[in-house]
Parts: C-alpha cells; structure tokens; sequence
C-alpha cells in the first residue's frame, strides 16, 4: 500500500507541475496583446472552454474522496483561465467584448449553473458523482478532440507554423501522468479522456518530424520564380532592343539612299551643264 500511495503521489505532483506548464503557455500571447494594447486576430473562447472543464472538474473532485491532485490544478486552472479572460476583455473591441460576455454567460454562469442544481437535485450518493464524471468525461473527450483542426491544417499547408512542439511535447506527457493517475486512483473518468489526449499529442509530434523543414522547399520555389522572372525580363529587354536597332537601322539606310541620289542628280546637273557649254558656238 505504501509504494501504491507513492506511486500515486509521484503521478499526480508530475500531473500537476506538467499541467501547470501547459496552463502558462498562453502567456506570450498575452504578452502581445498587452503591448498592441488590443486582442484583434485572437479568440476568447478557448479560455472559457478551459474555465468551464476546469469548474467541472473542481465540482467533481469536490464530491469524490481522495482527489486532491485534481483539486490542486483545477483550482489553479479557475485563478489563471480567470485571469486570461479578464485581460482580453479589458483590451478587446466591444464586440468581441460582449462576444466574450455571452459566451462566459452560457458556459460558465448558466451551463455551470445548470449541471449543479440537476445533479444536486435529481441524483443522489453515488449516482450524482458518477453522472457528473460521465460529464467531466465527455466534456474532456471533446476537448481533446479540438487539435483535429490544427492537424488538418498542418496536413493541408504542409507546415507547422500553427503547432508548436513543445506544447504537443507537454500536452503528451500530461496525458501520460493523468492516465497513470486515474488507474492508480481506479477512476477512469480521469483515465479514459487522457487516452485520447496521448493518441493526438503522439499524432501531432509525427505531423511536426514530418513536416518540420518545409521552408526549404519554400524557399527554393521563391527562387526559381525570382529567376524565371529574370529570364523573362532579359528576353523582354533583347527584343526591345532589337526592335530599336531594326528600326534604326532603316532609317540610316534610307539616309544614305537619300545622299546616294543627291549625288547622282548633282553629278548629272554638271555633266549636262558641260554639254551646253560644248554644244554652243563660241564668237571670233
């Protein structure tokens, strides 16, 4: 029981140190935000779906014995994705703002609120925590199942620019360290979601050795471009230029034609000017 107790000790404090990691990740984002002074070009929601999973799971823990690790983070999940939103919206446009205001609304006031009070008052014991993880379970599974886009997208454009590879590194081994924990702790609403999560975050680090060096090729695409346009460009500027020649070349043609007859009708003018003077009679 002894090395039962520390292996689930072990998984869960590794659970959390990794998940904490992930849960700062967003930080250079909002960094950014804070030095453009507004939040164009980025979106609310995935910190309200956080919020929301983290309230779930905090509901959950609360009802299940022995569940401190999932009590630690998800706590520091609530403090941390509260504080993101509040950011956003204190630098975002109206309406993003009021966006953002509908969607906490929805999920983390009315959603929240309404799975509280029907598992409270229509379930009982056992059955209210088991309806609940059933929830926090199907919720999670959707949620792993968000980076599909980016790995379309990855596929599609052929790079990873969208996917960086430390938080799909991160990401992997928090579904490791969970996964370990919900067995240990014989949960599998803790355990089941985190499979998937492993699966997709072993599936975005093949995409990313895969398509890690794509800026060779489209550099080099680039540079055959530039270079059929020189060619271009030369074959353009040779036939003006011969286009010129051939159109100064017969203009001084036709000068000298024109000095040629110049000459010739000066030539025949004396010739006939000799004639006359031959053909008429001199006085004695």
């Amino acid at each position: 029981m002894a090395v039962h107790h520390l292996w689930v000790l072990a998984f869960g404090l590794s659970g959390n140190i990794i998940s904490l990691l992930v849960g700062l990740a967003p930080l250079p984002t909002f960094y950014q935000i804070y030095k453009k002074k507004r939040s164009e070009g980025f979106q609310s929601i995935p910190y309200v779906i956080a919020l929301f999973s983290a309230m779930l799971w905090m509901y959950y823990a609360l009802l299940k014995k022995d569940a401190l690790f999932l009590i630690t983070i998800n706590s520091f999940f609530c403090i941390i994705q509260t504080g993101y939103i509040a950011a956003y919206l204190f630098y975002a446009q109206k309406k993003a703002r009021l966006q953002t205001l509908k969607l906490i609304s929805l999920f983390n006031v009315f959603g929240f609120g309404a799975l509280c009070l029907l598992t409270y008052f229509l379930a009982q014991g056992t059955n209210r925590l088991k309806i609940l993880g059933y929830i926090c379970m199907a919720f999670s599974l959707s949620v792993f199942v968000a980076p599909l886009g980016i790995v379309r997208k990855v596929i599609r454009t052929k790079s990873v620019e969208y996917m960086p590879i430390t938080l799909s590194f991160f990401l992997t081994l928090s579904a490791i360290s969970w996964f370990v924990y919900g067995l240990l702790i014989k949960d599998l609403n803790v355990a089941v979601p985190n499979v998937l999560g492993f699966i997709f975050g072993v599936l975005q680090m093949v995409l990313y050795m895969i398509y890690r060096n794509p800026k060779i090729a489209q550099l080099q695409q680039p540079k055959l471009q530039e270079l059929s346009e020189h060619i271009v460009d030369v074959v353009k500027l040779s036939t003006m230029v011969r286009s010129e020649l051939n159109s100064v070349v017969p203009q001084s043609n036709a000068i000298e034609n024109d000095k040629v007859i110049i000459e010739d009708q000066i030539v025949k003018k004396q010739t006939e000017g000799i004639k006359q003077s031959l053909d008429t009679p001199t006085n004695v």
